[in-house]
Formats: C-alpha cells, sequence, structure tokens
C-alpha cells in the first residue's frame, strides 16, 4: 500500500473509503452521486462530458455501481450523498426513515420495460395460466401486474416464478418460459434471437415507472448551492441529449459496454425531464407524470407484495426547491 492511501484510509471516513473503493483515484468532491446502468443515467456524463457541471460550479463526483441496488443501499447507509433511483425503490427507506427527499425526477420509462412473451402469443388471453418469468416485487413484477390489469387480468390469471431479469430473459430465449418482465438491452436481445416481442412495455403506461435523484438531507443542508448548479446540468444535459441523440449515445454508451447505435435504442425508450417536466411531476395532481400519482400507484402494488405497510405521504419526502431553484436563474 502506498504512503498516499496509507494516508488516505486514516483521514477519510467510512464514506469516502466507500467512494474509494470504486473508484481508485481519490474523490474530495462535495457532492457524490451514485449512478448505474439506465440511459436515465447514464445521461449525467453528459452533464460531466460537455462540461455542465464546471460551467455552473457544481462541486459533483460521479459514482458508478455496476449493481444497482448496491447504490440504493448506498445511499440509505449514508455511503453517498444523493442517487440515482426508481421511485419504487424509495418507498421502502421513506417508510423506514432514511433521512432523505427525492429532489430530481431524471426520466420515466418510455419503452425501456417490457413484458415480452415468445412468437405464439399474440394477445393477454394467450397468457392466461402461462408462466412469467420476474423478479418478484421489482420493476418488471409491477409493469407486468399494471399490463394484467389494464387488460382485464390479475395476477392470479398467470403463474409468476421468481427469476432475475438476466435469467428471465435467458429462459424465454431457451423457451425455457413462454413469457419474462425484462428491461433494455435485455429486450434488445429477445427480439435480436426472434424468440420474442413485448405484448406490452411502459410506453403503455406513461408516469409508472419514475426515476428520481433521492439526496440524503444532511448533505442537502450542507452543499445545497452544489445541487442547484447540479441540477442546472441536469437541465443542459436533457436539452444536448434532444438535441443531439445521436452524439449524446456516443458518450453514454462506452459506460456500459455497448456500441453508440445499440444505445440509441435504449435511448429513445426513456422519456428525460427537463425542467417544465420536473415542475409538473413535483406538483400534487392525478396526471400521470406527477410523482403524487405514481407513489399512491405504487405504493399500492408494494403494500399488496408486503414489501412496506402504508402509503407514504409524498409531501414528506418530495422537495421541488431545487427545482425551482434552478429554474429560478
Amino acid at each position: 500500500m502506498s504512503l498516499l492511501r496509507q494516508l488516505i484510509r486514516k483521514i477519510l471516513p467510512v464514506a469516502g473509503l466507500f467512494t474509494l473503493a470504486l473508484h481508485p483515484i481519490p474523490s474530495f468532491a462535495q457532492v457524490t452521486l451514485g449512478l448505474s446502468d439506465w440511459p436515465g443515467w447514464v445521461a449525467w456524463y453528459v452533464a460531466e462530458k460537455e462540461g455542465y457541471f464546471k460551467k455552473y460550479g457544481a462541486d459533483v463526483k460521479l459514482v458508478w455501481f455496476p449493481d444497482y441496488m448496491t447504490s440504493v443501499n448506498a445511499l440509505s447507509a449514508g455511503q453517498i450523498d444523493a442517487n440515482c433511483q426508481a421511485l419504487i425503490d424509495t418507498l421502502s427507506p421513506v417508510e423506514k426513515g432514511v433521512p432523505a427527499k427525492v429532489i430530481l425526477v431524471t426520466d420515466n420509462s418510455a419503452g425501456n420495460d417490457a413484458l415480452m412473451v415468445n412468437n405464439s402469443i399474440t394477445s393477454f388471453s394467450e397468457l392466461k395460466g402461462k408462466t412469467v418469468g420476474v423478479e418478484i416485487g421489482s420493476i418488471e413484477n409491477y409493469l407486468a401486474a399494471t399490463a394484467l390489469k389494464m387488460n382485464g387480468m390479475s395476477e392470479k390469471d398467470v403463474n409468476f416464478v421468481n427469476m432475475s431479469t438476466g435469467d428471465a430473459a435467458a429462459a424465454l430465449i431457451a423457451g425455457k418460459v413462454p413469457a419474462a418482465g425484462v428491461w433494455n438491452p435485455w429486450i434488445q436481445r429477445i427480439e435480436q434471437h426472434k424468440a420474442g416481442h413485448p405484448l406490452f412495455t411502459s410506453s403503455s403506461a406513461p408516469g409508472l415507472i419514475p426515476d428520481v435523484v433521492y439526496a440524503r438531507n444532511a448533505a442537502l443542508a450542507a452543499h445545497r448551492k452544489d445541487f442547484v448548479a447540479m441540477t442546472k446540468a441536469w437541465f443542459d444535459a436533457v436539452k444536448f441529449i434532444e438535441k443531439n441523440p445521436e452524439k449524446a449515445a456516443e458518450i453514454m454508451a462506452p459506460h456500459v459496454g455497448l456500441k453508440p447505435q445499440e444505445y440509441a435504442l435504449g435511448l429513445a425508450g426513456t422519456k428525460l425531464f427537463g425542467a417544465q417536466l420536473n415542475l409538473q411531476a413535483m406538483s400534487k395532481g392525478n396526471v400521470p407524470v406527477s410523482l403524487y400519482k405514481s407513489t399512491a400507484d405504487t405504493a399500492a402494488f408494494l403494500v399488496a407484495q408486503k414489501a412496506i405497510t402504508a402509503t407514504p405521504d409524498p409531501a414528506s419526502f418530495i422537495d421541488a426547491s431545487i427545482v425551482k431553484a434552478a429554474m429560478a436563474h
């Protein structure tokens, strides 16, 4: 161990060591933002590459997590200041009293999540009694349950079998299950193998799967200006991606080991949220884009799954002040 690393180990707290473990080059940035493999989060690399953090003076360090749920747990444990995560994975930490707030909506899934079926199935009625490979309690489980409900069926009409998303996709490709709940790139892989097609995607359920930035209260209090600047940088990144999708895909693809043309497909299935959509999302309302509606719908599913005991009050964990401050200047 080098002298520098020995010194770092002596002076950095546990949270700093966690970040250091993920990034060999030590970071002393004021705000650590966790992210993982999802287009609406990999988009932060556009903000970094295009210089938007520097433009607004945002002292931010992006912390990459190969495993998404590790990032959710890291935020809850106070090992990072903020994290990019799905709303569905935020409601349990909220119930457990994690001292944090949702401060930004990065995106809504708009086709990147799907209930895939083999080529012999063309309608929901043909899915009745069939096995669906899905991670129980996950976003894909929620999507599949919603799809069934929207088509006059219930979860009892199919046989959900618990398996990881990758395993579910592989099982469908191998012909071991007739249906699977997956997201991209698994959707593309199933289609490339000509093993199946989407019976239902998140594009048919606007607002069903919102993704957010969940930030710890202590970090928000200590580094508010950096969070505001970071949010301004995000708004610029969204504009850049919308105007230059091919160039954006070139920036984002290497971070997840895909070719730009492959990544462009996943990017197209993600509705990124700029300033105005964020304002709508953080306002009370019964429209699909509102987190207040999404929270009610998502919580109902999680309560039924016994993942949480009750629907949390959105006002208790949604903080629109950062977005409003970013829009004011």
